[in-house]
């Protein structure tokens, strides 16, 4: 196959463009009402190798004796590509829009109206604090109800007097995908004045972010993470020792949730009475089923009003998996609305306040060609939903839809058709383990995958299958849109996304089955996966199988060509966990690696030559003299979660057993290789390398 060809359909599937935030602005006239949508999108650009950022508005209009249902909906309106902006909000009244942007290293605070840009403050001249936080975990952009105030987090200023003196002293930061994010700080700009301020009394041990104003406007609400005695990486952990806080702006601070907890995206119901917010464990599985917990800011009492699933029932709500969109209320302050996986789906979700009841949203079709399998929550505003829907044949489409009255169905608007379907057939399989697999501490669980193949093959020939394994371990490949699998699937492989015991969406017994077992459980059910795949479709060759993966999908992925040599004929492997004991020292996530294996962690553990040997032994390295499969290996140099050196342990076996082995480096790129010329690269020699072992 021509890699012309590769890299033009490669350019086909990573240009579809991703909704990222979406608001929504009301306007009440005589005999109609006016819903004006703003939408945020992402979109990769092949040849400035960069990603774009565009809005774009819809505008629909309802009747006022009927507002709940959809009257006209008018064309949309050209696409704005937006330039520079590091995080930005609306105020919910006068719909003013505080943009916070960086130019020629400058960060400028700007407020647009109606009539163009009506202020802008230089904070980088101000010097009242560091860099401004973007929205990956601390940050937020605040409008106080007033809207004379805006809130936001930046790293703290450095003392001039003596930063030359520590200049080469260690700085701690919260790791991959968080690096310089050190000492955050919380900032405060008086428009009025234009004054900023930096906020006192935050302990001195915590790091906080995701702040928003308390009702009144006298306080401030956030999550504070403890980094004491030091910090352990953030990103994809929801298991990091934190609290909820109220701050005083004349520096008083209490403690709003329980100790010895992690805490979450604190959301203010409309009414200012109430907080929920998502809680977990300490420690353990760094992604885990969440309570929805909620705080009645006037009595300070906090109650469950959704608790954990431990394992749900057939078609039932399986939990809390992800973060809470940041606007979630219905406008009555009564029900919250979300989104969370769903065995192999990614489902849309009310909770009712009143009875604790959960709904489910989403469309219910019998034709699953029609159906989406994936519905996210970008927003709920003045009870009009926005969401991302999508499909493996389906590129993200938005839709809305007004909140329904009890026992009605939601209708839903589609606001604009996606680009393009792919002509993909996929099926959802549910997958049992045989009894000799059964977990005996965590009996009778399933577990599911995502099969997706050309409708019309290239060929009369049987389909080469590519199993593709998720990392995390607890995430979730659900069945929407994947540009991997699309770019697949399109030039003639089917593709099979394997949700092991360990995903996310089949409650906290499949999460907690995983611990003590990773490099034997998931294995077993990769493989099960796979062969239940076959034999409940002919058309896929079983002489023909490739295995890929990232971090522990690509654990997973050097596990299976080691365990099952003979039955996988290739394997690209992204930053892969090949020797989880000479990990430990590196990782920016140390408590997995004790975790993962069955021990319990504490900071000051110190290793020990059995925890050591149980880390080997569940390694993939411990089975590279088996590998007959030839490895493709892609390593971030920079990937400070994974260390490169795990992928050139592994390259260095195979090469001295003269093993085929390719190993592609990327020295500026980090854990999730997301450059967007490193995207590219990875594809295309994952394809060649398929291509010519296939």
């Amino acid at each position: 196959m021509d890699p012309g060809q590769i890299s033009w359909v490669y350019g086909e599937v990573s240009g579809v463009p991703t909704p990222l935030y979406a608001q929504v602005k009301e306007e009440q006239l005589p005999e109609v009402r006016i819903y004006t949508v703003g939408v945020d999108w992402s979109q990769r650009d092949s040849v400035r190798g960069s990603r774009l950022t565009y809005t774009q508005q819809w505008t629909f209009l309802s009747d006022n004796n009927d507002h709940r249902s959809i009257r006209t909906a008018l064309p949309p309106g050209p696409c704005v590509p937006v330039s520079a902006e590091l995080i930005s909000g609306l105020s919910p009244i006068q719909c003013l829009r505080a943009v916070i942007r960086e130019i020629s290293g400058h960060q400028l605070l700007e407020i647009w109206d109606q009539h163009g840009l009506s202020k802008c403050l230089n904070l980088t001249l101000l010097n009242k604090h560091g860099r401004v936080y973007d929205n990956a975990h601390f940050g937020c952009l605040a409008w106080s109800e007033c809207e004379k105030k805006l809130l936001y987090v930046a790293e703290k200023s450095r003392n001039a007097s003596t930063e030359f003196q520590d200049r080469n002293v260690y700085s701690e930061d919260w790791g991959e995908g968080l690096t310089n994010r050190s000492v955050p700080v919380l900032c405060v700009v008086n428009l009025q004045s234009g004054s900023v301020s930096v906020l006192q009394g935050v302990p001195s041990d915590v790091s906080p972010g995701q702040a928003l104003w308390a009702p009144g406007g006298q306080s401030v609400i956030f999550v504070g993470w403890y980094h004491k005695p030091f910090r352990l990486g953030l990103k994809f952990c929801s298991n990091r020792r934190s609290v909820l806080f109220k701050l005083h702006l004349d520096g008083n601070c209490e403690c709003l949730s329980g100790d010895n907890l992690s805490v979450s995206c604190p959301r203010l119901s409309p009414d200012g009475s109430t907080l929920i917010y998502l809680q977990g464990q300490v420690f353990g599985p760094h992604s885990q089923c969440l309570s929805l917990q909620q705080l009645d800011l006037k009595s300070g009492k906090t109650s469950t009003l959704l608790d954990v699933v431990n394992r749900p029932l057939p078609g039932e709500f399986a939990g809390v998996y992800e973060a809470l969109a940041s606007c979630c209320w219905s406008a009555d302050s009564q029900r919250v609305v979300f989104s969370s996986a769903c065995r192999n789906w990614k489902d849309l979700f009310l909770v009712d306040r009143s009875t604790n009841k959960v709904t489910s949203l989403s469309d219910k079709l019998s034709d699953l060609s029609k159906i989406y399998g994936s519905w996210k929550l970008l927003t709920v505003q003045r009870d009009l939903m926005v969401v991302c829907c999508s499909s493996p044949n389906t590129p993200p489409t938005l839709r809305v839809g007004f909140l329904p009255t009890a026992g009605e169905a939601v209708t839903w608007h589609t606001m604009q058709k996606p680009i393009t379907t792919c002509d993909f057939h996929w099926t959802v399989l549910n997958v049992t383990p045989p009894p000799e697999e059964d977990n005996r501490h965590y009996s009778g669980l399933d577990f599911g995958a995502v099969l997706v193949k050309p409708s019309h093959p290239l060929k009369e020939a049987k389909i080469p299958l590519v199993v593709f394994i998720h990392g995390g371990p607890h995430s979730q490949f659900p069945a929407e849109w994947n540009g991997t699998t699309a770019g697949l699937t399109k030039l003639g492989f089917a593709v099979l996304m394997v949700n092991y015991r360990g995903s996310t969406g089949f409650g906290q017994d499949s999460i907690l089955s995983l611990i003590g077992r990773i490099g034997n459980q998931d294995v077993k059910d990769v493989q099960t996966a796979v062969l239940t795949a076959l034999r409940s479709d002919i058309t896929l060759d079983p002489k023909r199988l490739a295995v890929i993966g990232g971090s522990h999908g690509g654990f997973l992925s050097c596990h299976m060509v080691g365990q099952y040599p003979d039955f996988y004929r290739a394997c690209a492997a992204r930053n892969p966990v090949i020797n989880a004991a000479t990990l430990l020292g590196t990782s920016d996530i140390v408590d997995w690696r004790y975790s993962c294996v069955g021990l319990q962690y504490s900071y000051d553990q110190i290793p020990t030559a059995e925890a050591l040997a149980v880390m080997l032994e569940k390694s993939p390295i411990t089975h590279a003299a088996q590998i007959k499969a030839p490895v493709l290996l892609m390593l971030g140099a920079r990937d400070r979660r994974v260390s490169p050196h795990q992928g050139l342990e592994l390259y260095k076996v195979l090469k001295s057993r003269e093993s085929p082995v390719r190993l592609l480096w990327f020295p500026d790129d980090g854990h999730s290789l997301s450059r967007v010329d490193t995207q590219a690269d990875c594809f295309l020699n994952t394809v060649l390398w398929l291509k010519q072992h296939l």
